[in-house]
């Protein structure tokens, strides 16, 4: 009798935490924007909330996000939100699950660790792609190595959410094929370690993203295209780099370029040559340079490789170490401003109440605790890394660690070289680093929940 008490009694405070799991950890998640008045918004946000208005293309704007963004109009977005809250919570549990370390506490604590110490929760709080760039390299790594653990409704779920988050912007659809190809790559060397139903599974999500991404292009454009603006961009890195200044003087004597006239003028940075008050809106912007663009952009790479080269790894070595949370989210966006006034002007008197429209948010105090632990949880995860190639155990955390560490170096190669380096690109991922460490404390120094030792002993 006494047993079946203690059992009981167990039990009741297991249900207790997962009550009080499944309420606050979906409102603590999105606190930001409750503590905003409003969803956070950032200088890209208006770009994607037009897609639905405007029907045509413009760089680097998914129509799928914006999309995914309209259908939250008559809620204020707040709907937006709580999927992402939801989805991100969804995740972190079925990827303990998999793991064989889902217990309710272990799950709660790690969710808090991670709200109060990294930018999840500004990333879930926000109307932008950068919540699901972190967010699909688990449910990529789950449908491949654990898909066979989790039941089919739970597989398509991650399949259509993978193949989502890779439609709602390119360098998330860039890594997730890196991953996938890594994946290939090992798998002859790791045998059933990478389970070939849920390699080609998690391939799928690829194809299915861009055509999903291609589709709704059609849709709202009437174009079967795929986004436009990859080659602007990287010409503006390698602007930033001096590299476009160099190929302006080798060739303007003998080529007619329209920026040849500016050629000793350039913008020092790529954000002031593409988004500020330069020859790039004299001369037509994407529409009227894109050609050009292409065209230096393609020839550079042939007539410097070397500088392209260390320009690259330089690059990507600065992008790792830039991870401060709330890049571009601060009250000078007038972009998105004009949209939401333009386009959604019931939304307007809650948007100009909000504390980020008045300046109120100040991410300085929260990155001297969230850069610090950003670093930390990445030299952790290298040495976690390490110890478990010295020992030679290959489990699935380890496999976690590996797809995080891959995911992070992917992630700021493509972003770093493409548009260079800023912290918005670093913040977004380096949060799974904090995952992947806090998973393996808690594995070697934790206890199992008490309700799950009585349900084992029942």
């Amino acid at each position: 009798m006494s047993i079946t008490n203690d059992i009981l009694r167990a039990r009741a405070t297991g249900s207790v935490w997962l009550w009080l799991a499944a309420v606050a950890l979906p409102l603590l998640l999105i606190a930001p924007a409750f503590w905003n008045g409003y969803p956070l918004l950032q200088w890209d946000t208006g770009g994607y909330l037009a897609r639905w208005y405007e029907g045509y293309l413009v760089p680097s704007r998914s129509t799928v996000f914006g999309l995914y963004l309209h259908m939250g109009e008559s809620s204020s977005f707040w709907l937006n939100l709580a999927v992402q809250s939801l989805a991100t919570l969804w995740l972190l549990q079925l990827t303990l699950r998999v793991l064989g370390l889902m217990q309710t506490f272990r799950f709660v604590a790690i969710s808090l660790l991670l709200i109060l110490s990294t930018a999840l929760p500004w990333l879930a709080s926000m109307l932008l792609t950068d919540i699901f760039a972190g967010l699909s390299v688990l449910s990529l790594f789950i449908l491949v190595i654990g898909g066979y653990r989790i039941s089919g409704i739970e597989r398509s779920s991650l399949f259509a959410f993978t193949a989502f988050a890779a439609a709602t912007h390119s360098a998330t659809l860039g890594v997730l094929f890196g991953l996938c190809a890594a994946g290939w790559l090992v798998r002859p060397l790791l045998g059933k370690r990478i389970p070939l139903a849920g390699l080609a599974h998690g391939s799928l999500t690829i194809v299915a993203g861009g055509a999903m991404l291609v589709m709704a292009n059609h849709a709202l454009s009437g174009q079967w295209a795929w986004t436009p603006g990859g080659y602007g961009v990287a010409f503006g890195r390698m602007m930033q780099d001096g590299i476009v200044a160099r190929y302006l003087r080798d060739h303007c004597p003998r080529e007619s370029f329209k920026l040849c006239p500016y050629r000793n003028e350039l913008p020092a940075t790529a954000d002031e040559f593409l988004w500020g008050n330069s020859m790039f809106n004299r001369l037509g912007r994407f529409e009227g340079m894109n050609d050009e663009m292409s065209y230096i952009v393609v020839h550079s790479l042939a007539d410097y490789p070397a500088w392209q080269a260390g320009a690259a790894l330089r690059a990507m070595g600065q992008q790792l170490l830039h991870v401060a949370t709330g890049e571009g989210t601060n009250g000078w966006i007038p972009h998105t401003y004009g949209i939401i006034e333009r386009y959604i002007p019931a939304q307007l008197a809650p948007m100009r109440a909000a504390r980020q429209q008045h300046w109120d948010i100040d991410f300085d105090d929260v990155n001297w605790l969230h850069v610090p632990v950003a670093l930390a949880s990445m030299l952790a995860l290298v040495a976690l890394l390490g110890h478990a190639l010295a020992i030679r155990r290959l489990d699935e955390l380890t496999l976690l660690g590996a797809t995080v560490t891959l995911a992070l170096l992917g992630n700021a190669f493509i972003c770093a070289v493409i548009s260079g380096p800023h912290d918005r690109y670093g913040a977004r991922m380096v949060w799974l680093a904090t995952f992947v460490v806090l998973t393996a404390l808690a594995r070697a120094f934790g206890r199992d929940d008490p309700a799950d030792d009585a349900s084992a002993a029942a």
